[in-house]
C-alpha cells in the first residue's frame, strides 16, 4: 500500500510518520497518508505569510480560473473521488456521489463570485462637506487562512473552507480530520494543477495535537472550523484572531397538521438516518401537532424500517455505519440511557459493530441526551405537541440554532416561523437537512458564530478598505 504525500505550498511532500486510514464498515486498511514534520508544518505557514501580497493583488480572471479548474477536474474524477469517501468515512456510496456533485458546484460558485466581486462606488456629496469627493469600497482578505474540516464531509466542507479562501485571493492551510484525510489530498492533488502562487495552498494532514501551533500562530490570523464543542475554545487560545465557527446542532423537524404526512415521514425518515446521522442538520427531534401524531408516527416507523442498511460501497444502501466503533458505542449507550428513562422503542437501537440500527424513540424524557445534545447517530425522537405556539417552543427550546424544518402549507405559517425561530435556517415543506452550498449557512448559540456559504464565507474573510477621491466634479 503506497502512502499519499501531502501538499506543502502546492507541492507533493512527505515526512516521517504516516497516518492509516481505516475503512469504518470493513475494518481494512483503506490507505496511508504522510504526516508532516514540525519543520514542514512550519514551512508551508512561512510560505502562505509570504505570499499573502502576491494572492491578494491576483487577478480575478487568474482565481476564477483555477477555480473553474478544480470545479471540472472534481466533475472529471467524481466516482474515484466518491468511492474515497466511501473507502475512508463509511459513507455509502449515493450519498459520497451526491457530495463530489456538490463540490464541483462549490467551486464552479467561486469562480463566479471571483469574477463579479467589483466594490462598489459612493458619491459622497450627499453632505455639503463632501462636494467633489466619491468613495470606493473595496474588500480585501484578512490574511491567511487555517481551515479545519471534520470527517463527515471529507470534501465539501474542505471545499467551503478551500474555495471562498482562493475566490478572495487568500492563501489557506487545510488540516483534514485525521480519520478523512484521502479525499482532501486529491483536491490539494488538483490544486497542484493550476496556476497559482505555490504557497497559496498546504494540505497538510496531522493528528488534532499536532495541530496546536497552528492556532496560536499570528501569521494565520483567520481560523474557519467545522466541528465539535472544542471549537468554543478556539477563541480563548486565539483571541485576537477571526474566527469562524460551525458546531453543530440537535435540528429540529416540525409536522403540523396542515402537512402532507407522507412527504414528511419520507424525508424525515431518510435525512435523520442517511450518512448514520453523522450530518450537523441531519433530523434528531421531530415534533408533530398532536391532532395528526399517531398517523404521522405510523407512516415514520414504517419508512424507517424500509431503509437499506449495511454496505456504503453498496449503491442501494441508504444507511452505512459510523465512523469508528467508540461512535456507534456512544450512540447505543444514549438509547439505552434513554430507555432506561423510560422512552419507548418504536423501532431500531440494536447495533452491530460500528453500525447501529435506524432508530425512532418516543415519550423520551425531556432532559435526555438523545434530546439535549447533538446525538451525531441514526437516532430520531419524537415529540407530541398540541399546537404551532406549543412546536415553534419546543424548537426554541434547545442549546442549538443552526438549521429547522418545518411541514407546513400555510404561508403566514411560514413567514411567523421565519420570524421566530431561534436558528440560522429556515426550511418550509422539507428538512432541515436541505442546504443550498451558495447561500449563507451557519448557526446560533451552541452552533457556532460566523456564516459559510460561498458568497457569504467570502465576506467572512475579508474587509472593508474604503479610498475617498478628492475633487472630482460629478
Amino acid at each position: 500500500m503506497s502512502t499519499r504525500p501531502f501538499w506543502l505550498a502546492g507541492t507533493a511532500a512527505t515526512g516521517d510518520t504516516e497516518i492509516t486510514v481505516v475503512n469504518p464498515y470493513t475494518g481494512e486498511d483503506a490507505g496511508a497518508v504522510a504526516v508532516p514534520t514540525v519543520e514542514q508544518i512550519e514551512q508551508a505557514v512561512a510560505a502562505a505569510h509570504a505570499v499573502a501580497a502576491e494572492a491578494a493583488a491576483l487577478p480575478a480572471h487568474v482565481r476564477a480560473t483555477a477555480l473553474d479548474h478544480v470545479s471540472r477536474r472534481i466533475g472529471e474524477r467524481a466516482e474515484e473521488i466518491a468511492r474515497t469517501i466511501t473507502a475512508e468515512s463509511g459513507k455509502p456510496l449515493k450519498w459520497a456521489r451526491a457530495e463530489a456533485g456538490r463540490a464541483v458546484s462549490v467551486f464552479r460558485w467561486a469562480a463566479e463570485e471571483a469574477r463579479r466581486d467589483r466594490g462598489e462606488l459612493q458619491r459622497l456629496d450627499t453632505d455639503p462637506g463632501g462636494t467633489g469627493r466619491m468613495a470606493l469600497v473595496r474588500r480585501v482578505p484578512k490574511g491567511p487562512v487555517l481551515g479545519i474540516s471534520p470527517f463527515n464531509f471529507p470534501l465539501n466542507l474542505v471545499a467551503h473552507k478551500v474555495a471562498p479562501a482562493i475566490a478572495v485571493g487568500a492563501p489557506v492551510i487545510l488540516k483534514p480530520a485525521p480519520a478523512t484525510p484521502m479525499t482532501a489530498l486529491i483536491l490539494g492533488e488538483i490544486l497542484a494543477e493550476t496556476d497559482l502562487p505555490g504557497g497559496m495552498v498546504s494540505v497538510l494532514p496531522m493528528p488534532n495535537e499536532r495541530a496546536a501551533p497552528l492556532i496560536t500562530d499570528e501569521r494565520l490570523p483567520v481560523i474557519s472550523f467545522t466541528g465539535g464543542p472544542f471549537g468554543w475554545k478556539l477563541p480563548e487560545l486565539a483571541p485576537r484572531k477571526h474566527v469562524t465557527l460551525e458546531l453543530g446542532g440537535n435540528a429540529a423537524a416540525v409536522v403540523l397538521a396542515d402537512a402532507d404526512l407522507d412527504w414528511a415521514a419520507e424525508r424525515i425518515a431518510l435525512f435523520g438516518n442517511n450518512q448514520a446521522g453523522q450530518v450537523c442538520i441531519g433530523v434528531q427531534r421531530v415534533i408533530v401537532e398532536d391532532s395528526v401524531y399517531d398517523e404521522f408516527t405510523a407512516r415514520l416507523v414504517e419508512r424507517v424500517e424500509a431503509l437499506g442498511v449495511g454496505d456504503p460501497a453498496d449503491p442501494a444502501t441508504d444507511v452505512g455505519p459510523l465512523v469508528d466503533e467508540a461512535a456507534a458505542e456512544r450512540v447505543s449507550a444514549w438509547i439505552e440511557e434513554a430507555l432506561t428513562d423510560g422512552a419507548k422503542l418504536l423501532t431500531g437501537g440494536t447495533r452491530e459493530g460500528v453500525t447501529v440500527a435506524p432508530t425512532v424513540l418516543a415519550e423520551v424524557p425531556a432532559d435526555a441526551r438523545v434530546v439535549r445534545e447533538e446525538v451525531f447517530g441514526p437516532v430520531l425522537v419524537l415529540q407530541r405537541v398540541a399546537d404551532t405556539d406549543a412546536a415553534f417552543a419546543a424548537v426554541n427550546d434547545s442549546d442549538f440554532g443552526l438549521q429547522a424544518g418545518v411541514f407546513t402549507r400555510d404561508l403566514p405559517t411560514a413567514f411567523r416561523a421565519h420570524r421566530e425561530l431561534e436558528v440560522g435556517g429556515v426550511v418550509i415543506g422539507d428538512v432541515p437537512t436541505f442546504r443550498a452550498d451558495q447561500v449563507p449557512y451557519g448557526g446560533v448559540k451552541g452552533s457556532g458564530v460566523g456564516k459559510e456559504g460561498v458568497r457569504a464565507a467570502m465576506t467572512d474573510l475579508t474587509y472593508e478598505r474604503v479610498m475617498v477621491l478628492t475633487g472630482i466634479d460629478l
